[in-house]
């Protein structure tokens, strides 16, 4: 069994091999802990015929645990100066592919057609840089790809807020795309003493599984998610303000408007974040033949 990367003597040593400095601007902080790292793989629930894709995977940690536990990793990495780092330290794991592309910018189905053939189950497991992480996220489920599901380390704040409900001060347009296209929990918190360098957030687990079908049935999903995002557009406003000003031609249209709200049952009154999905997906359909 090779020594672990994510020790912090290990860590140091393969930096100071490399001459290697952090990228704030890439948000580059890179784990240490074996034992918080075993427990992220631990959420995936994978089988040795799992394939596994990691986004960022810094010097190969968690990599190196996903190699170990599924059948084939494809990692993503865009910091062009850790792929000769990550050629010696998954050197010992034949199972492993670095592909060196920014992955907002990557054909991601093409990628798992193209290396996970033959495996039906595909799990995303990231400690995901936090400038990113919802669109790295929204990426993924908006391409409706073939995947089971995420777990990924992200901060706090905005675990938070993906896993939130209705009527919390968390619950926002982020919550409803996430839960409508996934199950969303957190499933683990994680100490900022765990990374090198320390970031100056907290961190969390989620994990988002895939749902067969979305938990509402929509007449338009791009509309429906117009609507939710316009709803919370200013929080303190009401919905019947924010659908006005914010909906294209919403101040011409206030009437249709108050009549969608009625057919809905949404009080004109309330605030976004008081309604539940279901009700966004009454008050979608209710509106969309006056914004055709």
């Amino acid at each position: 069994m090779d020594k672990d990367i994510a020790t912090p003597i290990r860590t140091r040593t393969i930096l100071e091999k490399y001459g290697f400095s952090f990228k704030k601007s890439l948000g580059q902080n890179f784990l240490i802990d074996t034992n918080i790292l075993n427990r992220i793989v631990d959420h995936a629930h994978l089988t040795e015929s799992s394939g596994a894709i990691e986004i960022g995977p810094g010097i190969g940690a968690l990599t190196e645990q996903l190699a170990r536990r599924s059948k084939k990793v494809v990692a993503f990495e865009i910091d062009q100066r850790l792929l000769p780092i990550l050629a010696e330290t998954l050197a010992p794991y034949s199972n492993t592919k670095v592909i060196h592309q920014d992955v907002l910018k990557a054909d991601v189905a093409e990628v798992i057609q193209a290396e996970f053939e033959g495996m039906d189950d595909i799990m995303v497991v990231a400690n995901l840089p936090y400038y990113v992480t919802t669109p790295i996220i929204m990426k993924l489920l908006e391409e409706k790809l073939p995947i089971r599901g995420i777990v990924c380390m992200l901060q706090a704040e905005v675990a938070d807020r993906i896993s939130a409900k209705p009527g919390t001060k968390d619950y926002g347009s982020l919550s409803i795309a996430v839960q409508y296209y996934t199950e969303a929990e957190t499933v683990m918190n994680v100490p900022r003493t765990v990374f090198v360098p320390q970031p100056n957030v907290d961190s969390a687990v989620i994990r988002l599984t895939v749902r067969k079908e979305p938990p509402v049935k929509v007449k338009s999903e791009e509309f429906f998610f117009q609507v939710t995002k316009s709803s919370f557009a200013q929080r303190r406003k009401t919905i019947l303000n924010n659908l006005t000003s914010q909906l294209p031609g919403g101040k011409e249209k206030k009437e249709q408007i108050l009549a969608a709200l009625n057919e809905a049952n949404v009080d004109p009154g309330r605030r976004g974040e008081t309604l539940s999905i279901q009700e966004y997906a009454q008050l979608s359909d209710a509106l969309y033949p006056h914004f055709q």
